[in-house]
């Protein structure tokens, strides 16, 4: 299959149905899995997905499942491995996806944000995370549009956090932040906490490694 956009709904916190559905809006074609409850989000923002996948531990009435095809419905068991998320994250990536997501997936159980938050560290990984607060992107030092990473923010002065991944080394260089990123020597632990976007515009450019991209509200990459 062509290259195109994946997404997983997850369970917990994610966007209000509205602010998704303008999220998407717009968007090249893509592929979407709901793991497990995560099809609750995505069908009260009007999104049928392509899959649905997990142990169906948290979804409720599962008659929800009914109107999608048996083959578009993967089940596991509870014993199982690994997370309904991963689930998700594997299905699109052995379906061809370059680029994925994970909507939803915060509040709750911090022992589940973490587990996802982990999976940014891995050899394969997501571009974005996007909570019911915040919205999230990784930058990595690559031949691709992902080594930067321009954001258009709701409005000058909002928040922006910046967080090393995997192995160092690590470089960054910045334009339009209150406190630049181009002479901060990374290092394990250290973190770049309640930086400043000076305009509506501002990018991150990883010269080396890979680097986490906190921000408060849901912005416009561009």
């Amino acid at each position: 299959m062509e290259k195109q956009l994946g997404i997983v709904f997850a369970g917990g916190e994610g966007p209000e149905p509205e602010t998704l559905r303008r999220l998407l809006d717009g968007l090249p074609t893509t592929a979407t899995v709901a793991a497990d409850s995560g099809l609750l989000a995505a069908e009260a923002a009007g999104i049928r997905p392509d899959w649905v996948i997990g142990d169906m531990d948290s979804l409720g009435d599962e008659a929800r499942l009914l109107p999608y095809p048996a083959e578009r419905v993967i089940r596991h068991s509870v014993d199982k491995d690994y997370t309904d998320t991963e689930l998700a994250l594997n299905l699109l990536w052995e379906k061809g996806c370059g680029d994925v997501w994970i909507i939803g997936g915060g509040g709750g159980r911090i022992a589940h944000v973490f587990a996802i938050r982990d999976i940014f560290e891995r050899e394969r990984f997501p571009r974005r995370w996007i909570t019911a607060g915040e919205d999230i992107h990784c930058v990595e030092d690559c031949e691709t549009s992902f080594a930067e990473t321009c954001f258009a923010v709701i409005k000058p002065g909002d928040t922006v956090s910046v967080f090393p991944l995997a192995g160092e080394p690590w470089k960054a260089e910045s334009t339009g932040l209150k406190w630049p990123l181009d002479n901060v020597n990374w290092e394990r632990g250290l973190y770049g906490f309640g930086n400043v976007a000076l305009e509506r515009r501002f990018c991150i450019r990883a010269v080396r490694g890979r680097f986490m991209v906190i921000l408060e509200r849901i912005c416009q990459q561009l």
